[in-house]
Formats: C-alpha cells, sequence, structure tokens
C-alpha cells in the first residue's frame, strides 16, 4: 500500500485545480486518472493526423478569467509553467443563412453599431441591457470562486435590496422571457439565445435567465479566450505545477471504490485491488449521480437526492476535420474568422428556432440543425502543419434519440455526422472530399464513454444550470459545500460542482473547503487580496476599508456596515453582502428596545466600555 496525504480521483481540469494548491501548499498529493491524459473536458489531443491537435470538448474559456488563480496567477501558471492566453476583439459571431452577420465586439459601441444595421432600436436597448449585467457582476464575480451560500440564504438576502430583487427577476425567469423583453429582431433574438444556450439550457426553461445577462457583460469586461496551443494547454500547465511541487499523477489508473472506515474516507481501491492510502482527504472527481457507486456509508435521502439531480436536456456531438488548407467562410464579411465562438444559424425567426429547441427535447434529429465551429488554426497556426487547416464543430444533439434511444447512436454516428457537414457547407465552400485529410465524430453517447463519471447521458456540464441547481445547492443542498455528508474527509470537485460547468476554474473553491477542514491558511498561502479573504479570519482583523462587520454564529461574515442613520422612528443601517452586494437593515423602536435590554446588565456594560480601549 502507498500512503499520500491527499489522494484525488481523476485529473480533470476541476481536480487538476484543488490538487495543485494542495501541493502548492505542501501536501504530498496523488491524481489517479482513468484516461491516457489529463485534463478530463479541458483536453488538446492529435486525435487524427500527426500535427493537428483538436480542443476534445471545451475550446472557450470564459467564467474563469476573473479567477483569481488567472488574475493573481496563484498557481504560477503563467510566471514559471508555461501558460498563455489569446484573446480576440470578437468574441462572438452569428452567421445567419442569407450569408449576413452579426458580431459581438468586445468594444461595446462597435457591436451598437452592428445590431443597428438590423434595429436601432434593439441597439440602444443592447447598450442598457450590457450596463445593467456590468453592475451585476461586482456582486457576483468575487463569490464564484470561493464556496457558495446556500441558495435560501442567497434569496433572502437578494429580496433585501432593489438590486438584489433584480437579479431574483433575473435568475427565475427564462432565457427566451428576457430575451423578448428586450429585443425585437428575430436576427438579434438569435445571436443572443443561441449563444446562451452553448450552456445546454433550453432558451424557455425557467431559471435560466441569469445567464443571459450575465454572458453579455462578461463579452464586453473579460471578453473570452483561448490558450496557445489549444485549451489543454491549461490542464497541462497545472500538472506542471502539481508536480514541481512534489505531486503525482498516474494515467491508466481506473478506481473501483472509495474506502471508508469509521466515517472518514482514507484511501481508495484501484480496479486491479491495489489499495493507496490518504492521510488526509480523498478528492472525487464524480458525478452525484454516480455517489452510491464509488462510496458505501452515505445517508438514503442523501444519495437519492443525488440521483434527484436534473441534467440538461440535450447533449453534444462534436466533429473534428483535419484539412489540407484552412476553411474558407461563403459570407464576405471576414471579421467572423477572428471570433472565438462562431454560430452557424440556419433558422429564419425566433420561433422557428425554438420549435426546433422543443423537438431536441423531444430527442428528434430537426431539419435544421443547429451547430457552431471554427478554424481554430487561424488564430493559432501553431495548431497544424504550416499551410493547413482544420474544422472543429459543435452542435446540440440528443443524449436519447426518440427513434432507437442512446443505443442508436453506435450506428447512426457517420450518417448523422456526414448529414451535419452538407448542412456546414452553406456556410463554408471547403469543408469538402478534396480538403478533408480526416474526420472523427462524437456522438452524446461517446462524450459519456469518454468521461462516465463527470458526463453522465452527455452533460459536458454536469448537472442542468437551473436555479434551483444553482450556488449552494448545485448539484444538492447535500453536496454544494464539497462535502459529502456523514463521510468526514471527502471532497466532490467536477462540472456538478459549484459554481457552475465548464472551464471555471472551479477546484479553487473545494481547495478552500479543505484548507479550512485541515487548519491551513488558504490567505496566507496564496497572498489572497482583501475581498477573497477566509471569512474566519476576516473576524480577527481590522478591516482596512474602516467598515464595521457583522458576524454569524459559525464566524460568516453576514454585512459590512457602511453608515448608520436615522430615519423618522428608524435606525437605519447599511452596507454590503457577499462583497459588493447593497444591503439594508432597518431598526424599530421595538428591536432598539429588545437590543438594549439584552446589553443593559453590569457585566456586559463594562465588557463594552473596555472594548472600546482595545485594538482591533
Amino acid at each position: 500500500m502507498s500512503d499520500y496525504d491527499i489522494v484525488a480521483m481523476g485529473a480533470g481540469h476541476n481536480g487538476l485545480t484543488t490538487a495543485a494548491y494542495l501541493a502548492k501548499a505542501g501536501k504530498k498529493v496523488l491524481l489517479l486518472e482513468r484516461n491516457s491524459y489529463a485534463g478530463g473536458g479541458v483536453a488538446t489531443q492529435q486525435i487524427l493526423t500527426p500535427g493537428y491537435h483538436h480542443d476534445l470538448h471545451s475550446s472557450v474559456h470564459i467564467m474563469i478569467q476573473a479567477n483569481p488563480m488567472i488574475t493573481s496567477d496563484e498557481l504560477e501558471l503563467f510566471s514559471k509553467h508555461g501558460m498563455k492566453y489569446k484573446y480576440s476583439e470578437q468574441p462572438h459571431a452569428t452567421i445567419f443563412n442569407d450569408q449576413s452577420v452579426l458580431i459581438t465586439y468586445k468594444d461595446l459601441d462597435k457591436t451598437c453599431e452592428g445590431i443597428a444595421r438590423y434595429s436601432q432600436k434593439d441597439a440602444d436597448a443592447y447598450r442598457r441591457f450590457v450596463e445593467i449585467g456590468q453592475s451585476i457582476l461586482p456582486m457576483v464575480m468575487p463569490g464564484m470562486y470561493k464556496p457558495q451560500p446556500p441558495l435560501g440564504q442567497l434569496v433572502a438576502m437578494l429580496d433585501s435590496s432593489d438590486e438584489g430583487r433584480m437579479m431574483l427577476d433575473f435568475m427565475q425567469r427564462s432565457s427566451l422571457d428576457i430575451i423578448r423583453q428586450w429585443f425585437e429582431h428575430d436576427k438579434v433574438q438569435m445571436h443572443i439565445a443561441r449563444a446562451v444556450s452553448e450552456n445546454l439550457q433550453l432558451p424557455d426553461e425557467l431559471g435560466t435567465g441569469m445567464g443571459t445577462i450575465m454572458f453579455t457583460a462578461l463579452m464586453h469586461t473579460y471578453g473570452v479566450s483561448q490558450p496557445w496551443g489549444g485549451s489543454g494547454k491549461l490542464s497541462e500547465s497545472m500538472v506542471k505545477c502539481i508536480e514541481a511541487n512534489g505531486g503525482e499523477l498516474r494515467y491508466n489508473a481506473e478506481i473501483k471504490r472509495i474506502l471508508v472506515s469509521g466515517g472518514k474516507a482514507v484511501g481508495v481501491e484501484m480496479n486491479d485491488g491495489e489499495k493507496i492510502m490518504a492521510k488526509d482527504a480523498v478528492i472525487g472527481s464524480m458525478h452525484p449521480h454516480k455517489l452510491r457507486q464509488f462510496v458505501d456509508g452515505v445517508a438514503e435521502p442523501v444519495l437519492q437526492r443525488a440521483e434527484n439531480a436534473s441534467l440538461a436536456a440535450f447533449s453534444l456531438f462534436v466533429s473534428h476535420y483535419d484539412l489540407r488548407e484552412p476553411i474558407q467562410f461563403r459570407t464576405e464579411d471576414k471579421d467572423v474568422e477572428k471570433a472565438i465562438m462562431l454560430t452557424l444559424c440556419q433558422h429564419e425567426s425566433m420561433a422557428e428556432l425554438q420549435a426546433d429547441f422543443d423537438a431536441l427535447k423531444r430527442g428528434e434529429i430537426t431539419r435544421r440543425m443547429m451547430f457552431a465551429g471554427n478554424d481554430e488554426s487561424k488564430s493559432d497556426p501553431s495548431r497544424v502543419p504550416a499551410g493547413a487547416g482544420m474544422w472543429h464543430s459543435t452542435g446540440f444533439a440528443p443524449y436519447e434519440l426518440f427513434e432507437g434511444g442512446s443505443s442508436r447512436w453506435d450506428e447512426f454516428r457517420e450518417e448523422y455526422g456526414q448529414m451535419r457537414q452538407e448542412q456546414q457547407s452553406r456556410f463554408v465552400s471547403n469543408l469538402n472530399s478534396d480538403n478533408i485529410i480526416a474526420h472523427k465524430f462524437y456522438t452524446p453517447l461517446d462524450l459519456e464513454r469518454n468521461s462516465p463519471n463527470s458526463m453522465v447521458k452527455g452533460d459536458v456540464h454536469g448537472v442542468a444550470p437551473y436555479f434551483y441547481q444553482s450556488v449552494g445547492s448545485r448539484p444538492t443542498a447535500d453536496l454544494g459545500q464539497f462535502r459529502v455528508p456523514g463521510i468526514e474527509g471527502l471532497y466532490l470537485v467536477g462540472p456538478s460542482m459549484p459554481p457552475a460547468g465548464g472551464v471555471v476554474g472551479a477546484g479553487r473553491a473545494a481547495a478552500m473547503i479543505m484548507f479550512e477542514d485541515l487548519g491551513m491558511d488558504f490567505n496566507a498561502t496564496f497572498d489572497v487580496a482583501d475581498d477573497t479573504v477566509s471569512k474566519a479570519r476576516a473576524r480577527t482583523l481590522a478591516p482596512k476599508d474602516g467598515a464595521m462587520r457583522l458576524f454569524d454564529e459559525q464566524d460568516e461574515e453576514l454585512m459590512a456596515v457602511d453608515s448608520i442613520e436615522t430615519a423618522g422612528d428608524e435606525v437605519v443601517i447599511r452596507g454590503k453582502t457577499f462583497g459588493t452586494m447593497p444591503l439594508t437593515a432597518r431598526l424599530g423602536p421595538g428591536d432598539l428596545r429588545r437590543a438594549i435590554k439584552l446589553a443593559l446588565s453590569p457585566a456586559k456594560v463594562w465588557a463594552i466600555l473596555g472594548m472600546l480601549f482595545r485594538k482591533d
């Protein structure tokens, strides 16, 4: 048997993130990966012809851009381990059937000019929409990379201010509701709806609206990026970080179960019978639906709630092509070639698009397929041999086919892929046998096979991005703090966990929980800025901003008080919660009498007076 401080099941990007923080803090870490490569959904491989480097799943990095692991280089991925991002001034574009285009530039003015070609009213509305979104970002982004609050607590706090109620409205409604409320022209509506649906959410699904305003605001605030050399370069840099700090990775190493003794995770058992022990903790990259398979001793209600976590209504079909020469678009607007996210839209109206989403939900193959794609070698020639090109296309497809179910995909893969290729040829002129060297198609069933413990039923984001499965209730309220109730020392990571699927670097939040449980100081280790100080430490510090802070019994910060004023017969306390979210508390005469009564005893008065002369 081998002993390590931390043993991790899986080496996807979230597990790598958590392990890298622990390794950098001095823990002896081992990651066990069932595949022959690290990164999970964030991997770049030569899957067909040597010299052509394809992103297996994720290609665009959006939500991670505000993560301190990137902005503060906490893991030294950029300064020591070779990580480099490239950004485009055209984050997103759509080509329509008539070869007209609509481009989201990082520059808001330029974007509005493009929208005005279709509707000046929509251009004006879009500017207001983005400005509202950008006002929300400071309330949301700082908390995304830390442990999330319970959903009920968040709702109660949001409901205490106008800004919060506006956010609640977005959170509970559907993307389609919001898009139709704000925009009139079909092309503008489809441009936004298709981009947001890349999160594997139906436009009319309630509880998805927040993603609409967040997406547009992010485009014009952080933009979107891709690592030079492919998406997998992020994972490769984290592997280098782990190994540079004494950590180890084993590939083609599949875990049979988590070892539990006395209610504590103590190691793992491999498929070949080898047992590897963990002194401190086990990290499990597993879908909530798989918890029963890998872990004994979890309470049945916890397991049932985990197995009831909702999945996305559809999945992806992915196409990879090695080309002799770069792809050629039929549209005359060549700015689309610079877009990192490029939608090819065959629909003439939002009604047509919605009808095909409805069919997709039923498992039907639609006449007008939905897909996106681009030749990533145009912006990064290192991805292909000199003078060559590549085509990477993703599109929506049902996991369970209406005719034949999921098992039909194996026989239907090539036929369906060729159908998609023919439809994409309406937008590109040289996706044909003269230019194609090799191709490979991945069905929703293939995605599940490649990542069976994360992409259940082809859901690349783990679980659906619905309101009731958000913040501390993702994937369930039991598991939303990364811990498994009743099993000490087991921590879950992966796309199913908070705050969201995709490339977020969410393993940072799991690491913060583990640091806390292991008695380690995350802030001191990584020199975290004041706005991300752990709550327990913040309580002992004199705040530099001069604000007074209120805490609950668990030392969780409830509110940073900015001002205390009188208004009529009330005392009005104004401040912020979650770092930047406005919060107002009002105390009436009865509240003040009760507060004074609670404080009026000789011992309490003496203690309060003494505190006035002590240092913070």
